[in-house]
């Protein structure tokens, strides 16, 4: 039997400005791995389809009029979506920005930017990188409103750290087994040994309790 055909990344576009949000979608749809599922102008007529379509990645304007993104966030875990958050946005504050991060988007996109740039975000997002800026993670990592104890029996290796930091960047497994000198099987294993001792399962929700429980091993 041939190989199956690779499925199209099932998106779901959630933002209040119709003009904006048609235009990137019909974009969109001209990329052949990608299909546009649904796009709506808010979380009200977005949270719905959680339940009644697969979708693999969510593209979310952070300012919804009334909402926000971190109401989406709350609303779309409440719901059991296990899909990618990619935030796109005309501005965003750094605090704000760190409540998403901590709340488990892997992106952060600029509207300013090329559709492009959008396009491989998504894919890179989809295909398990995180996305976001210096000026963000440093945010996240210096938010002190809700501190958390540290475990104490859960220290990162040197190793963990180093590959930690390049996850943070956005790298695949082969790029930092580039930068760091060792096979991509290796950094392969060093992820799992990450995954294990945070009890995560991908790579957004490492960089997310990475910030949240381990920031001290982090600064």
């Amino acid at each position: 039997m041939s190989e199956s055909v690779k499925q199209p990344i099932k998106i779901l576009f959630i933002d209040d400005h119709a003009l904006f949000r048609e235009s990137v979608a019909r974009l969109l749809e001209t990329e052949p791995d990608f299909e546009v599922v649904a796009q709506y102008g808010s979380i009200e007529e977005a949270i719905p389809i959680l339940r009644q379509r697969h979708i693999d990645i969510v593209l979310l304007d952070f300012d919804l009029g009334q909402n926000d993104g971190t109401q989406f966030m709350r609303l779309a875990k409440a719901q059991g979506f296990t899909g990618k958050v990619l935030v796109v946005t005309a501005g965003v504050k750094e605090r704000q920005a760190a409540e998403l991060i901590r709340n488990g988007i892997s992106a952060i996109f600029m509207k300013h930017n090329s559709p492009n740039l959008l396009a491989q975000g998504i894919r890179d997002v989809v295909a398990g990188k995180v996305w976001f800026s210096q000026e963000f993670l440093k945010a996240a990592m210096s938010d002190s409103e809700k501190p958390h104890p540290e475990p104490q029996n859960e220290r990162f290796t040197q190793r963990e750290l180093q590959v930690l930091s390049y996850v943070f960047e956005g790298l695949a497994n082969k790029e930092i087994a580039t930068r760091i000198g060792v096979s991509e099987s290796s950094v392969k294993a060093t992820l799992q040994q990450l995954f294990s001792k945070t009890g995560v399962h991908t790579r957004s929700q490492l960089v997310r309790i990475a910030l949240e429980q381990y920031k001290n091993q982090l600064l």
